[in-house]
């Protein structure tokens, strides 16, 4: 069986770089099923069945935001379930977004909770800034080469300079440094395609950085939001990439909300796998035109 890394870095050279993110609202759903539902949950259950149906094949990976089902509760955290359910039984590759953060006993439980039972997943996104011992405890999950991780490193938001770009007393940049810990730490899981098991969330909203950050991170695996809603272009996407691999984009409202473009004559599906086709190949053009 392969290693998880090398799966997900295989189906980016069959699929393209598409993440798509579950990152469901009720606000999204449209009426029609809202009514056909008992509850919000089950609401946005049968939404994301429809989008998972319609983009399961052109997708690299889907990512799932665990904030968007915990705030329904206990139905909610159903929903969440039944989605990785779901995404199993079509072979996908699942991303859990949970960005954990603790250390110690916590976050071995943590990692129970998320590579284990019934919110297991692929891979987990986790916060590192209160140092890499809130890393350790999820490294026995990547030993078989059956999970990994993605920890925040140079993220999209306005806010990430208030602490990622500081300078430290190394002579450089605390995202520096959080991504130089994170490659020494992933050598000891690479994959055969060259990247590590620990990945990194890099966004593509410092165009003026990217190349450096592929360089300098060369045998970590970005997950790459600020596509599209956050400002992030194609182009700056492709400086992120290591000729199309390397990677993966993440779009949740774009793709989620894509019917709204549409004409109503398709079902939800077929409006999300028409973006997700728009989104891969657009930026397959900007790699190609980058070199």
């Amino acid at each position: 069986m392969l290693n998880i890394i090398d799966r997900l870095f295989k189906r980016v050279e069959e699929k393209g770089v598409v993440c798509v993110g579950l990152d469901t609202s009720i606000e999204y759903v449209p009426e029609y099923i809202i009514k056909a539902s008992l509850d919000e949950a089950e609401a946005i259950l049968k939404f994301n069945k429809e989008i998972i149906d319609g983009t399961y094949d052109v997708a690299a990976v889907f990512k799932v935001q665990i904030a968007y089902y915990e705030a329904l509760g206990i139905k909610g955290l159903e929903v969440y379930k039944k989605t990785l359910d779901y995404l199993r039984e079509k072979e996908a590759i699942i991303i859990a977004d949970i960005k954990r953060g603790d250390i110690a006993a916590t976050a071995k439980m943590y990692a129970k909770a998320h590579f284990e039972g019934d919110f297991e997943a692929d891979f987990i996104t986790l916060s590192p800034y209160m140092g890499m011992d809130s890393i350790e405890p999820y490294l026995p999950y990547l030993e078989r080469g059956k999970k990994g991780l993605f920890p925040l490193v140079r993220t999209s938001n306005p806010g990430a300079n208030d602490i990622e770009f500081l300078d430290t007393t190394l002579g450089h940049k605390v995202y520096h440094e959080v991504g130089d810990r994170l490659t020494k730490m992933g050598e000891a899981c690479l994959g055969e395609c060259g990247y590590s098991q620990i990945g990194g969330v890099l966004g593509c909203t410092h165009r003026e950085e990217a190349k450096e950050l592929r360089s300098r991170f060369s045998k970590m695996f970005f997950l790459i939001p600020g596509y599209g809603a956050q400002g992030g272009k194609a182009e700056d996407v492709a400086l992120y990439l290591n000729k199309g691999n390397g990677g993966v984009v993440n779009s949740s409202r774009k793709i989620l909300l894509a019917y709204k473009e549409g004409d109503g004559k398709e079902s939800l599906g077929y409006y999300a796998r028409k973006e997700v086709i728009r989104m891969r190949d657009e930026i397959l053009d900007a790699v190609n035109k980058v070199g």
